[in-house]
């Protein structure tokens, strides 16, 4: 038993001592900003320039102001002065956002717009740069980890302006074969994360990475840190799940609305027949009727041949023949009226069970999925039940 506990401790103690917060966590990813030197090194890697011509960097406020109560406001992980007037914009998204490129430049367009008081002149501008870390592939047709977006004059080739600029980082697109310490690369490989003997490895040779792992590890071992970047951690989690969760009922709401398709095209077939058949009906109702024309004009002719019946009992033994065979006539179309008849009446059957199972198909549809949204608790018990169309007591008697 004794023994047991010791393995136990042991265990606990070895897992502490190996834990090491992951840098894509934007909690922790803000922290390690804030040492000027992690700061220098990795926006000398974004610019391409030696560190030492950075200059001073300071950190500003991260909250873009309103201009009006309608518009959006947009939030800044990290904004980043530096003693030149430039000013990057740097975020790490952890989670998969869709629009991401309508985002970046509603953020690199604001930052830019702010710069400017009012009555103040165009030339105070100074470049700004949005940079995304993206810990999720979102351009997803090439291979590209880093890309570099910048304006151009599309008819001349040339830089229109050197003002405004995007940079995209696709953690997952790392290439396994890099090993160099210096780099973007390299600092890309440093957020991506990894155990604690992995990330030592990966800051050896750069001075800059090597503060951000001493940094890493300070934070790690810093007890209300942990518990903020737990914390952090733990509400990325809930929301993926809640994505997830999300994205499931979307797909439930789709197949039954492919179901009602399926049945609306149906009865749109079935329908369709029905009028082919009553265009049958009409057409025989016009043989039908062109027949009896003809029955009444024999009918006639009958008529007239009584008439001349005592000039001649020849032509009256010829009339009935053909009176005779009119009739024929007359019997085989009523025949196919009466089974046409019979086809519109079981067509008009189809239609009506089509009908049915479209009504059953859909209220089924609608009422499973209003089950699914109460026990996933995206309805209250009044909201379901009204939706249902029964009272709360009859509808807890449903489910249970």
């Amino acid at each position: 038993m004794q023994t047991n506990e010791v393995e136990i401790k042991t265990i606990q103690t070895t897992s502490e001592e190996e834990f090491i917060m992951k840098p894509y966590i934007d909690w922790c990813f803000k922290e390690l900003m804030r040492n000027p030197k992690t700061r220098t090194g990795f926006i000398a890697a974004l610019l391409r320039l030696p560190p030492e011509q950075i200059g001073r960097t300071t950190i500003l406020e991260n909250e873009l102001s309103k201009r009006t109560e309608e518009e959006k406001q947009g939030v800044l992980d990290v904004r980043v002065l530096l003693e030149s007037g430039t000013q990057l914009d740097i975020e790490m998204q952890v989670l998969y956002i869709e629009y991401w490129d309508d985002r970046s430049l509603f953020y690199l367009s604001k930052m830019f717009s702010s710069q400017l008081q009012k009555g103040e002149s165009y030339d105070k501008l100074q470049k700004c740069i949005q940079v995304g870390v993206l810990n999720f592939t979102y351009f997803k047709k090439d291979n590209f980890c880093h890309r570099r977006v910048r304006f151009y004059d599309e008819a001349t080739g040339d830089l229109y302006s050197e003002k405004l600029e995007l940079q995209i980082l696709e953690l997952p697109k790392i290439p396994k074969e890099y090993h160099h310490p210096d780099g973007i690369i390299a600092w890309m490989k440093f957020f991506r994360g990894g155990n604690k003997k992995e990330m030592e490895e990966m800051a050896k040779g750069n001075a800059y990475l090597e503060s951000a792992y001493e940094d890493l590890m300070e934070m790690s071992q810093d007890e209300k840190k942990r518990l903020a970047y737990e914390a952090r951690e733990r509400a990325l989690r809930d929301q993926l799940a809640l994505q997830h969760q999300t994205e499931k009922i979307f797909q439930q709401i789709a197949e039954v609305q492919g179901e009602l398709d399926k049945a609306k095209d149906t009865l749109a077939e079935t329908k369709g027949q029905l009028s082919e058949t009553q265009g049958q009906l009409s057409k025989t109702q016009g043989q039908l009727s062109k027949t009896q024309g003809q029955l009444s004009k024999t009918q006639g002719q009958l008529s007239e041949t009584q008439g001349q019946l005592s000039e001649t009992r020849g032509q009256l033994s010829e009339t009935r023949g053909q009176l005779s065979e009119t009739r024929g006539q007359l019997s085989e179309t009523r025949g196919q009226l009466s089974e046409t008849q019979e086809q519109l009446s079981e067509t008009q059957k189809q239609l009506a069970e089509a009908h049915a199972q479209n009504d059953v198909a859909h209220d089924q549809g609608r009422k499973d999925a209003i089950i699914d949204l109460y026990q996933k608790g995206l309805l209250n018990l009044e909201q379901a039940a009204s939706s249902y169309g029964m009272s709360t007591e009859d509808f807890q008697k449903l489910i249970f």
